[in-house]
């Protein structure tokens, strides 16, 4: 009798697991999948606030340099957001919504474990999603740098007047501006605030950014889409104004009077895990509405 043939071996085996801190289902679903993980003889390690929640607190995080071949996200963008800043290396991610199916998280609660079937049978595909580099820069020198997924945002406070902005790609002058402030977005953040301010919407494997301005005074100041590969330079020109820089909608600093923000790719990217047929294009029409 022929013996059958050996199933391919799984190319994971140690596999993070982060969970979005506030919600419930997260942290429940967590606990499940750490379980049907380990079942199958895969090292599980959980981020920080699930071993809280489940009190083992003496068991080793997940951090941001740990060694793991696999990180599993449950939230919803803003979590995989959050995860995909934190890491230091690219390692496939695959996010999980809870909720609506989102922009990066498009496998809901229900395809989760078919889903891992198949990526740890090895049949998956990964998309490559740019980040961009982003530093601040006061007196000359950099005073904090970060890695976005999504965009920058430089903007007025709520109570603040306008601000003025220069801009300059590749120590070019392109101008100085009035407006509530600038975003810049990556292909993939493209669809978030840069789309609610009248940006375009990029297809993620485009190798560029989008400048797109926040209710310019000047209704001829349009976004302006420039290869990734530019050293973008905004610098602040207005005094005594409260002025923010936001990243990924989830960390920020205070921008001081002629700080600088310099903004180019960086060298980091984010790998999303697909294994189902749905597209970019797939999302357009069920998030936006765009029917068919």
């Amino acid at each position: 009798m022929a013996t059958p043939p050996r199933q391919p071996r799984s190319p994971f085996r140690r596999i993070g697991v982060v969970a979005k801190s506030a919600s419930r289902e997260a942290l429940q679903t967590a606990a499940e999948l750490s379980e049907w993980l380990a079942r199958r003889g895969l090292e599980v390690m959980l981020d920080e606030s699930t071993l809280r929640a489940r009190g083992e607190v003496s068991a080793e995080p997940l951090r941001s340099d740990s060694e793991v071949d696999l990180v599993v996200v449950l939230g919803g963008d803003g979590t995989l957001l959050s995860v995909a800043r934190s890491l230091g290396r690219p390692v496939p991610i695959l996010g999980v919504n809870l909720g609506n199916l989102g922009f990066l998280t498009e496998v809901g609660r229900s395809e989760l474990y078919p889903s891992l079937v198949r990526v740890l049978a090895g049949r998956y595909r990964t998309e490559e999603r740019s980040l961009l580099h982003v530093d601040q820069l006061r007196g000359g020198g950099t005073v904090q740098s970060w890695d976005v997924l999504n965009d920058a945002v430089i903007a007025k406070s709520a109570l603040a007047r306008i601000i003025s902005l220069s801009l300059a790609i590749d120590g070019h002058l392109v101008g100085h501006f009035r407006a509530d402030g600038l975003i810049v977005s990556t292909p993939t953040g493209s669809t978030a605030y840069n789309l609610s301010a009248g940006g375009p919407i990029l297809t993620p494997d485009l190798p560029v950014a989008v400048i797109t301005p926040i209710c310019p005074h000047t209704l001829s100041l349009r976004p302006l889409v420039v290869p990734d590969t530019s050293c973008i330079e905004i610098t602040l020109e207005t005094d005594r104004e409260e002025v923010y820089l936001t990243l990924d909608g989830q960390e920020g600093s205070i921008v001081g009077f002629r700080n600088t923000i310099e903004i180019r790719r960086s060298d980091l990217s984010v790998q999303l895990v697909k294994t189902s047929g749905r597209t970019f294009f797939d999302s357009l029409r069920n998030k936006l509405r765009w029917g068919g």
